[in-house]
């Protein structure tokens, strides 16, 4: 991400839960009362996945809540929205996908130049003793740097 991008949400989880191959940007379509309830800050990508349908991809279960000014105009807050990529990515996302076992989860939403963008993942399900030893990483390394900070 550039300078010029403003991450709206991001999907906590998703690192925990998965370890991450590759991931991708790809553009999004909104009505207009999504862009504003992003604009605001409100939305959730938890429990939200990315699936293949007739050769697009579509991201299902992310919630962008109603515009509270939407009146008539407004959403449904936890519609199939298509994501934007090029033929060729989506061909090989799609074989992927087929042999490898992997899946498409999205990791971060945010504004670049004006337009809404999705980093997804191309990710594979963590079992839970890989779970673990992150976690036994994580605390390894905590304590290391609190060491080397009070011995300077």
């Amino acid at each position: 991400m550039t300078s010029s991008s403003k991450t709206i949400l991001n999907n906590k989880k998703a690192r925990h839960e998965y370890s991450i191959v590759e991931e991708f940007e790809a553009g999004l379509v909104l009505k207009g009362t999504e862009v504003k309830s992003l604009r605001e800050n409100r939305g959730s990508l938890i429990g939200a996945f990315c699936r293949f349908f007739q050769n697009e991809l579509f991201v299902y279960g992310m919630n962008i809540p109603e515009y509270l000014q939407g009146n008539i105009y407004n959403h449904d807050p936890i519609r199939d929205r298509k994501l934007l990529l090029h033929k060729r990515e989506i061909k090989k996302l799609q074989s992927q996908v087929e042999q490898k076992g992997l899946t498409l989860i999205p990791l971060s939403l945010y504004f670049k130049r004006g337009y809404a963008k999705v980093k997804i993942g191309l990710v594979k399900g963590k079992k839970l003793y890989d779970k673990r030893e992150d976690i036994k990483k994580r605390t390894l390394d905590r304590e290391i740097n609190r060491s080397l900070k009070k011995n300077f």
